[in-house]
């Protein structure tokens, strides 16, 4: 089930592959409740692409600023999401209603849309997109929860491939209507700030109408799982779910001391730390093949296409062959993308080829990771863990986008990519190793006994009996 395992046989011991019905055939579940889901984030994505295919170029090319400043803007983005996510994922698991704190973080950032109208300078501006990151930082992790409890898990990777690729539908909708709006209005950028706030307020709605208000309960896969951080009044797990005693926060702290959900943090931040975000990407492939400013808003659309076609088979094949496979493949995928930045001729075709392979990078790790964080965590800390690997993820992100731009300020682009690509294939060399079957393997066997279950999580319920794993 994480993304290293070789303690059960491939297959259906592992819960790589959904379990069979009659006649052999595989029997996918996919709960209502992610279609739901699926759908909000579709609605949302349209709305927060929308400025984001915009932001670069209006930030850049109309206020006039450096890409140093430009770098400091998107890490704070995404630094003030990432902090946020750890205090939502932990107030959904408290108050125990994912569905209420996620609304929340819907809320808010369909608030801060109209906002962008009144806001024409840098420091509004920011102050405007902090709220807005703020409420993604409080949906993220409850959403994510949400998912992982409606499908049971030998299914978590569909789940979480099929909600990533409704997202990304909304994903390749937004530059789309972005670009429309700026073709047809005479006030472009002010346009698409206006229909991007009504359509968030859109996915509100359906939020409100349409996802079940509590967290829904997947269907039994397999007995009991044992050995998670325990929470305090809780019951014993057993074949009959029982009602959970309140989290505390030191029950969410000692979610770190499961040896999985640390290595999986561990190799987050690393591979994080040098992945450049989408907008550099972006704004690296415009000067590399000369194209105009007015196609510009469309780069986006081939990313997501990519990830729309592939998110679901993805998590598909993470469930089969293993999660740490396509995960690793992924950055492979990206590392590869770099290179051709980098070092490839003017191609006509070049910019259709990074595109893909940005788009395979998503498919291949987007959905992956929280699906193999939520196979190491209980549910009633799911959100937690969710967010304890999301936030380590984002916050090393928000360091490359400040470290990226200061370099891309000094250097130029070719040289801040080249030491970008480099620290890429160095932080996946040392994910491949610290995620390596053998480490889990090791993990297992020094795990403390069944008295302190605490730190020895399992999966096989004949090691369960034995407390080991």
């Amino acid at each position: 089930m994480y993304l290293a395992d070789r303690s059960a046989p491939a297959g259906e011991q592992d819960g790589t592959t959904a379990p069979r019905a009659a006649g052999g055939r595989t029997t996918p579940v996919v709960a209502s409740a992610v279609v739901a889901l699926g759908t909000v984030s579709l609605i949302t994505d349209v709305s927060s692409e929308m400025v984001t295919a915009v932001l670069p170029l209006y930030l850049i090319a109309g206020l006039g600023l450096s890409p140093l400043g430009f770098g400091a803007l998107d890490g704070v983005y995404n630094g003030v999401s990432a902090l946020v996510q750890l205090t939502g994922g932990h107030l959904a698991d408290r108050v125990r209603n994912h569905k209420l704190i996620a609304g929340i973080g819907y809320g808010l950032s369909a608030l801060c849309k109209p906002l962008l109208l009144l806001a024409h300078s840098l420091g509004p501006i920011s102050v405007v997109l902090a709220l807005e990151r703020t409420g993604k930082g409080l949906r993220t992790a409850p959403r994510d929860a949400l998912i992982s409890l409606s499908a049971p898990p030998e299914a978590q990777g569909r789940a979480f491939g099929l909600h990533r690729a409704m997202d990304t539908t909304g994903a390749l909708l937004g530059p789309l209507a972005a670009f429309l709006v700026l073709s047809v209005a005479v006030d472009g950028y002010d346009a698409v700030f206006a229909v991007s706030g009504c359509v968030a307020v859109l996915g509100v709605v359906v939020l409100i109408l349409f996802v079940p208000s509590g967290a829904p309960q997947a269907p039994p896969a397999r007995p009991a799982v044992t050995g998670a951080p325990a929470v305090k009044g809780a019951a014993a797990v057993t074949g009959a779910p029982a009602r959970p005693g309140p989290v505390r926060l030191r029950d969410a702290l000692g979610l770190l001391r499961l040896p999985r959900l640390r290595s999986l943090a561990l190799c987050a931040v690393l591979l994080g730390l040098t992945t450049v975000s989408d907008a550099f990407v972006y704004l690296l492939l415009q000067r590399r093949t000369g194209l105009g400013d007015q196609w510009f808003a469309l780069l986006p659309l081939g990313t997501a296409a990519v990830f729309l076609l592939l998110a679901l088979p993805a998590g598909a094949l993470a469930d089969r062959i293993g999660r740490r496979t396509v995960f690793l493949a992924g950055h492979a995928l990206l590392l590869a993308g770099y290179a051709l930045l980098l070092w490839a001729p003017d191609w006509p075709a070049l910019p259709y080829l990074v595109l893909a392979l940005h788009g395979m990078f998503y498919a291949a790790t987007d959905g992956v990771l929280p699906a193999a964080v939520a196979a190491t965590v209980p549910e009633t800390l799911r959100a937690t863990g969710l967010a304890l690997v999301g936030t380590g993820q984002a916050l090393a992100r928000f360091v490359c986008s400040l470290a990226f731009g200061g370099a891309w300020t000094l250097w130029g682009p070719g040289p801040a990519l080249a030491v970008a690509a480099a620290g890429l294939l160095c932080s996946a060399v040392v994910a491949g190793r610290v995620l390596r079957p053998a480490a889990d393997a090791d993990a297992d066997r020094a795990a403390p006994s069944a008295a302190d279950p605490g730190d020895a999580p399992t999966t096989d319920p004949s090691r369960s009996s034995r407390g080991t794993g």
